[in-house]
């Protein structure tokens, strides 16, 4: 019986959608992309494989012309698609409005081939109305964004298959380049060069509480604080007024606008001058406080949001959205758009006034206008789904995905509502000290006499020290010539900080605000830079590995202008013109791969690198050259060379650990890291038993000590070896600790079952094991000091979940603000662990039980939730090419050349 086939990206969607549209329609997935650029040589088609571009898999000679391939995996529900579409007397392409969803739709169009009327459909949200209105209403597939994604593909081809040989040859193997992967970690790099530059400087100034008591009234806080503002009329130095060398800077204009640069012990005079000083004070300014609702959530502002209130990274922040989206709680999160409908403005509006009252909604909707350079496709902001809102407790939500809703829901209410007013009010305190300095301290104070939108919606902040909006500070209500008393003048010594890392949120800010990339890809450059190796997460703070310290300084000094920041963004612009059908493709990637004029092109600079200094690329001065120590980034890891004992250069290596911050390998650690080098052994003597020689080592994983096998021992002779215990050091262990340990893991002796149960020292901490149950030990004394009896009385106990018996928390934390849940700290057969009940996330190397914060231990149990179930990638695309002429086809689209089969 003929149908209408619907064809859309996921399973999930097609279940929602067809449900709506009911009889007379057939809706299936694509299951993401179906074909792409061969990834490898495998699925590299026989007839290109010999092209002088056939590695490339474009035609890089014949206007950039991609061949395509249907990946194995996907060849079996193409047929699927095929068989769907000989019973059906329409094709509707549903896939997103956005240039993938649109190339992915032009991609079905020409490998189905279909001889039944096409019509594209599109939607941003998932709900009846919507979709009914977008069958009613398709179009024609929009030819110049599937030029511009495919522009975007082919440059990134270009990129990362001409750079990241250099990569291998010049660095390491297994490196990768990508157009604006590469750009992040040179932006994530250069801050930490910038905090390895970083002097700090340190200043002083006076904190006071002053007593307004009479004088201020009933109104408000009779106690309140100040800072010192200036001695004399010259201002204070504070931290703004020193520079990176830690140095106070030249003010532009007069001399006598130079800050008054406090050290401790003036600090300490002047505040002993003040103890008996009278105050009054100087002047008393009132301003109008006014602070208008934010715009609803595009997609960067959300992955910021719901990294600084939910704990989510920029991953998990968007997968969570997809689930939303394709399930019809909210509109297309993938947007630059701040626009709401009519019909949004309209539910916002209705919300606010059942839920806050008309004194809060504002007399007219509120608009606003995408702040977003060329802004991408006409969508709208990411709201909730529908012409009527569904509260959070109304959607049936749990978990991450409430969370998430209930944040959206919050923003696009709170952006039809009234503005937030109040007073700021400025005071200044002056006095005269028993020295005769004339000092004057500040105070400042908030008041918001209507809360407006900040009733509903407060946002998050970078800077923890930054005031929220709508944080008050009372002030009394003081006069101009009233006097006060000072109950307390303390001296408060401060020291300028770093430039701070890039978190996940900071980072996307950072490349919306150079115009770097797309706002829909950072989650995944983010994801590439950290699975790469590049970069690793410190808490929330991204620090860059120094790997990537040589991959940015080979691109900075070789491939200048494709790791610019600048030519990166412009790249953006370009193909916001080849989407709205102002700059041909072609010509684009010609420019770029081959060059024009005076700009030479990629394809060039590969060619002629000529030589390079790979040894060069890989050292990094640690101190002075007098110093002679460098770290050098090797095969196996990053490690240092210094001169040895008899000072002969290199004489010394030592490897540098994993997690040490680039800006932390100081030359007291890089002298310290060499003076106790992993590799170096010290002799213990001879095993009793065996004979062997006993010797201490540092290895990878802390310090051990070993057995040394003779030169003719056989090739699968394997040395006894045994970790150091926590109480041990490499300078102290003796030879009959080592044979001890060496002796493990101990019989502790046969249980009721016939099982042998032994005791021993693994990476996690001591252990007993009895066939594959495994329970942890308490102390790591106990693996020698153990009975049967004892072991058997903790095999008695219930092993809780496979991780051994269930323990009393070590520490409590508070609630998760994911899952909202106690996060408590717990032993574990791993070693300390937090967990909410539902994830358990193993503590790291720089965590503690005693210094773990609720905010790292959120972190943790948000990377081990993205971990969860594997999400399957979607597969790439089949062989094939596409004319050059692809303007639109209202039934199929302008084929680009006779043999588009390869």
């Amino acid at each position: 019986m003929a149908h209408k086939l619907v064809i859309v990206e996921s399973p999930t969607k097609a279940t929602k959608i067809g449900g709506y549209l009911g009889a007379g329609y057939v809706v299936e997935s694509s299951i993401g992309h179906i074909r792409d650029l061969p990834n490898n040589a495998a699925d590299t088609p026989a007839k290109i494989k010999d092209k002088p571009w056939g590695r490339l898999a474009v035609d890089v000679d014949n206007g950039f012309e991609p061949y395509y391939v249907v990946p194995r995996d996907k060849k079996s529900h193409i047929t699927k698609l095929k068989q769907l579409l000989k019973d059906a007397d329409e094709l509707y392409l549903a896939t997103d409005e956005d240039r993938e969803g649109e190339a992915i739709a032009w991609h079905l169009l020409d490998e189905l081939k279909p001889k039944v009327p096409v019509k594209r459909m599109v939607f941003h949200e998932i709900t009846k109305p919507a979709i009914l209105a977008a069958a009613e209403n398709p179009r024609d597939i929009d030819m110049d964004l599937v030029e511009a994604q495919e522009a975007r593909r082919i440059l990134d081809r270009l990129y990362g298959y001409e750079v990241s040989p250099v990569l291998w040859r010049k660095v390491m193997s297994g490196l990768s380049a990508g157009r604006v992967q590469s750009v992040a970690t040179r932006l994530v790099v250069d801050r930490e060069w910038e905090r390895m530059a970083f002097r700090s400087a340190s200043y002083w100034d006076l904190e006071a509480t002053f007593d307004a008591g009479a004088a201020g009234g009933d109104s408000g806080p009779r106690m309140f604080p100040a800072r010192l503002h200036t001695v004399d009329g010259a201002r204070v130095a504070s931290g703004r007024d020193f520079g990176t060398d830690g140095l106070l800077k030249d003010p532009a204009g007069r001399a006598e606008s130079r800050p008054v640069h406090l050290d401790r012990p003036r600090a300490e005079s002047l505040a002993a001058a003040l103890s008996d000083t009278t105050y009054d004070v100087r002047s008393v300014e009132s301003k109008p406080y006014r602070r208008s609702p934010y715009a609803p959530f595009r997609t960067t502002t959300l992955q910021q949001e719901a990294g600084r209130k939910l704990g989510m990274s920029a991953q998990v922040t968007m997968s969570v959205a997809q689930r939303l989206y394709e399930n019809g709680f909210i509109t297309y999160m993938r947007t630059d758009s701040t626009t709401l409908s009519g019909a949004a403005v309209n539910a916002a509006r209705e919300q606010v006034r059942e839920l806050y009252g008309s004194e809060y909604l504002p007399d007219a909707p509120r608009t606003y206008a995408s702040k977003v350079k060329n802004a991408q496709e006409a969508h709208e902001a990411i709201r909730p789904a529908g012409d009527s809102f569904r509260t959070p407790a109304q959607t049936g939500l749990t978990g991450d995905q409430f969370r998430l809703y209930e944040l959206i829901w919050m923003r696009t209410v709170a952006s039809q509502m009234k503005d937030a007013t109040g007073q700021s009010v400025s005071v200044r305190i002056g006095g005269t000290a028993a020295t005769g300095e004339d000092v004057v301290f500040a105070a400042g104070g908030r008041v918001i006499t209507f809360h407006g939108f900040l009733k509903a919606y407060v946002e998050g902040t970078d800077d923890a020290a930054a005031a929220r909006d709508d944080q008050e500070t009372r002030l009394p209500a003081l006069q101009e010539g009233d006097a006060v008393t000072a109950a307390s003048v303390t001296p408060s010594g401060h020291e300028t900080k770093p430039p701070s890392r890039y978190t996940e949120a900071t980072l996307i800010k950072e490349l919306e605000e150079r115009e770097i990339g797309r706002p829909s890809t950072y989650a995944s450059i983010i994801g590439t830079i950290v699975n790469r190796g590049y970069v690793y997460k410190k808490g929330t703070a991204l620090v860059p590995a120094w790997l990537a310290f040589s991959v940015v300084r080979l691109l900075v000094e070789h491939f200048p202008r494709q790791i610019s920041y600048e030519f990166t963004a412009r790249m953006e612009d370009v193909l916001d013109d080849i989407a709205a059908g102002r700059r041909d493709r072609v010509t684009e990637l010609a420019e770029f791969y081959f060059g024009s004029g005076d700009v030479e092109g990629l394809k060039s600079l590969v060619e002629g690198l000529g030589d390079i200094d790979a040894k060069g690329l890989a050292t990094f001065p640690i101190g002075s050259p007098e110093d002679g120590i460098s770290l050098r980034v090797g095969k196996y890891g990053p490690y240092l060379e210094g001169p040895g004992d008899d000072g002969a250069p290199a004489g010394k290596r030592a490897n540098v650990p994993d997690d040490l911050p680039p800006d932390e390998l100081t030359l007291e650690k890089a002298k310290e890291l060499l003076a106790n080098p992993a590799g170096e052994e010290r002799s213990l003597g001879r095993h009793p038993e065996s004979g062997l020689e006993v010797v201490a080592k540092n290895g990878r994983f802390g310090p051990y000590v070993t057995e040394v096998l003779p030169e003719d021992a056989p090739k699968s002779a394997k040395a006894r070896t045994g970790s150091l215990f926590k109480s041990m050091s490499l300078d102290t262990v003796t030879l009959e600790q080592a044979v001890q340990l060496l002796s493990l893991p101990r019989v502790v002796g046969v249980a009721t079952d016939g099982e042998e149960i032994t005791a021993q020292n693994g990476r996690y901490g001591p252990y007993l094991k009895k066939g594959s149950d495994s329970r942890s030990l308490a102390a790591e004394d106990q693996i020698f000091d153990i009975t049967l009896d004892e072991a058997l009385a903790i095999y008695a106990q219930p092993k809780a979940r496979g991780r051994g018996a269930s323990t009393a928390p070590l520490k409590e934390l508070g609630n998760d603000p994911v899952s909202g849940q106690p996060i408590v700290v717990k032993a574990g057969r791993f070693g300390e662990y937090v967990t909410d009940g539902e994830y358990n996330a193993t503590l790291r190397k720089d965590d503690s039980v005693e210094s773990i914060t609720l905010e790292r231990a959120a972190e943790l149990l948000e990377e081990r939730r993205a971990k969860g179930p594997a999400k399957k990638t979607s597969p790439k695309k089949t062989a094939a090419k596409k004319t050059a002429a692809k303007k639109t086809a209202k039934k199929a689209p302008v084929k680009k050349a006779a043999s588009k089969k390869s």
